[in-house]
């Protein structure tokens, strides 16, 4: 049925372009190669949980060059095949959750670095609390094609506080959700997989304050499905060392240009400082698809820096996607240029400017 509902997730099988900047997220969801969580899995991490931060840090650090020679080995179908290789009783996914949990006592996983303890019931900017809360869980029909189908499971709570969020009932609690543990998220990413999505698609909000929940999810997921990280790119260092070794693709948002845009409209100081790093770690650790929502009467500030920025640090072959969306809601009416919707002239001028960045590999 999908396939009569959006035809050109069927006819992005075959488009070169996407498919080599994706190459390696086509070849686990059509089950040629193996999500990296499952290689995660599979890597010894020898570590105590006495250790201190740095060093568990310094396991992580050694792990994650020897995680990358495996995930190259395994990929490589002359070499030793996953199933080959026995489970160990500590793995660097493992490792990862032992991080994450000592990070969320003084939580340092989005760019504020406000530092609640989660565990003691302290609230940080994003109000996230210990235990995940899920707004909803669907097959979402309404991603980029090479997504569709895509098993979407939306979270609470948001490390930013964008003036015109879509999904302000969510980001901002205006709905609750409900607790989800470990294990029955990793039922509900198996459930996904096995209706035929083609990923888990990591969303919310923002899928960043669940990290350490999310990484926990995964050591019980038993399905090879690729992980969307589907994010604002505000997280922090920290989070982005987390990523490497466990997302698949990095859907990431680039938002704001270099100016004041980004703390005006979304409370984000450093956004771009945080946004371009995290997308150079992206690209580095894992296949990329980049959103550029267009906003009325940002073209200069912000759309045109990001699409150079991109061109000129990422290559003009990553997958980008240029969205002409934007509608008001919640507060946009506190901005002014942000009442209204797009004009025809700025849709196209929007264009414009990804041929001039000398994009090849964009969508709208």
């Amino acid at each position: 049925m999908w396939t009569l509902m959006r035809p050109d997730a069927t006819s992005i099988l075959k488009d070169v372009k996407c498919k080599r900047s994706l190459a390696r997220y086509f070849d686990v969801f059509q089950n040629k190669r193996n999500a990296k969580f499952l290689i995660a899995k599979k890597l010894e991490a020898d570590f105590s949980k006495d250790d201190s931060s740095d060093q568990l840090w310094k396991t992580h650090e050694d792990r994650l060059d020897e995680y990358f020679d495996l995930e190259k080995e395994v990929d490589d179908k002359t070499a030793t095949s996953l199933d080959e290789i026995e489970s160990p009783d500590i793995s660097f996914l493992d490792l990862k959750i032992a991080i994450a949990k000592q990070i969320i006592q003084r939580c340092e996983l989005c760019e504020r670095l406000d530092k609640p303890n989660r565990l003691a019931g302290q609230l940080g900017f994003c109000k996230c609390e210990e235990h995940a809360s899920v707004s909803t869980y669907f097959e979402h029909m309404g991603e980029e094609p090479e997504l569709v189908p895509s098993g979407t499971i939306f979270t609470c709570g948001c490390t930013l506080r964008c003036l015109h969020c879509q999904n302000w009932t969510i980001s901002q609690w205006h709905e609750t959700g409900k607790i989800h543990t470990p294990k029955e998220l990793a039922r509900i990413v198996d459930e996904l997989r096995r209706n035929g999505c083609r990923n888990a698609n990591l969303v919310g909000g923002e899928p960043t304050p669940w990290l350490q929940q999310w990484l926990e999810t995964f050591s019980h997921v038993t399905t090879n499905v690729p992980v969307v990280w589907n994010s604002n790119s505000y997280y922090s260092h920290l989070t982005a060392k987390l990523l490497a070794g466990f997302a698949d693709v990095y859907l990431l948002d680039f938002k704001y240009g270099p100016g004041d845009c980004a703390e005006r409209i979304s409370s984000a100081p450093k956004y771009w400082d945080a946004c371009t790093r995290n997308h150079l770690l992206a690209k580095q650790y894992g296949e990329l698809i980049i959103r550029v929502l267009v906003l009325p009467e940002h073209l200069e500030c912000c759309t045109k820096p990001i699409l150079h920025w991109i061109a000129d640090n990422l290559g003009r072959s990553v997958r980008v996607n240029i969205m002409f969306q934007y509608r008001p809601e919640w507060r946009a009416h506190e901005i002014p240029e942000l009442r209204r919707r797009l004009t025809h002239e700025e849709r196209i001028r929007a264009v414009e400017l990804a041929k001039e960045a000398g994009l090849d590999n964009y969508i709208t």
